[in-house]
C-alpha cells in the first residue's frame, strides 16, 4: 500500500534511528512511511498530506506529543486522523491522559514489533473509510 492509496504512516519520533526502525515496521505492515523529527515538522507534514495513521512520540524537542495531538484535534482537516502513541513514558498518568484525549492506542518503548504492526493495521484508515 502506498501514499497514492492513502497508506502512509507518519512517524513522529526525534531519534532518527528509532524513526527509521519504526518506519521499517510500517513498511512490513504494508504502508509507506514519512518521518517527522519534531512536533512542528509533524504538524507541517499533516498539512501536506493526510496520513493513514500517526505514530506519535510524547517526548519531542520542541512541543510535546500531547500538544501535537491537541493541535491536530483543533484542526478540522486533521481531527479524525488516527493516532497511536509510541512512547517511553509508561506511567499510568500519561496513558490516562492519552486515553482521555482519544488516542487509538498507547504502545510503550521498548515495544514488541508484532504488537506495533498489529496496532498499525488495526487503527490505520483504509481507502474508503477508517
Amino acid at each position: 500500500m502506498d501514499a497514492e492509496t492513502g497508506g502512509d504512516v507518519l512517524v513522529v519520533e526525534d531519534d532518527p534511528d528509532m524513526s527509521a526502525m519504526v518506519g521499517a515496521y510500517a513498511e512490513v505492515a504494508g504502508f509507506s512511511y514519512r518521518a517527522a523529527l519534531d512536533g512542528m515538522s509533524a504538524l507541517r507534514e499533516l498539512k501536506t498530506r493526510r496520513p493513514a495513521l500517526v505514530l506519535l512520540d510524547l517526548m519531542l524537542p520542541d512541543i510535546d506529543g500531547f500538544e501535537v495531538y491537541r493541535r491536530l484535534l483543533e484542526d478540522e482537516s486533521t481531527r479524525t486522523v488516527p493516532v497511536v502513541i509510541l512512547s517511553g513514558l509508561s506511567e499510568d498518568a500519561a496513558r490516562a491522559r492519552a486515553a482521555n484525549m482519544g488516542v487509538r492506542a498507547y504502545v510503550t518503548k521498548p515495544f514488541d514489533p508484532d504488537q506495533l504492526i498489529l496496532m498499525m493495521t488495526q487503527h490505520a484508515e483504509r481507502p474508503g473509510g477508517p
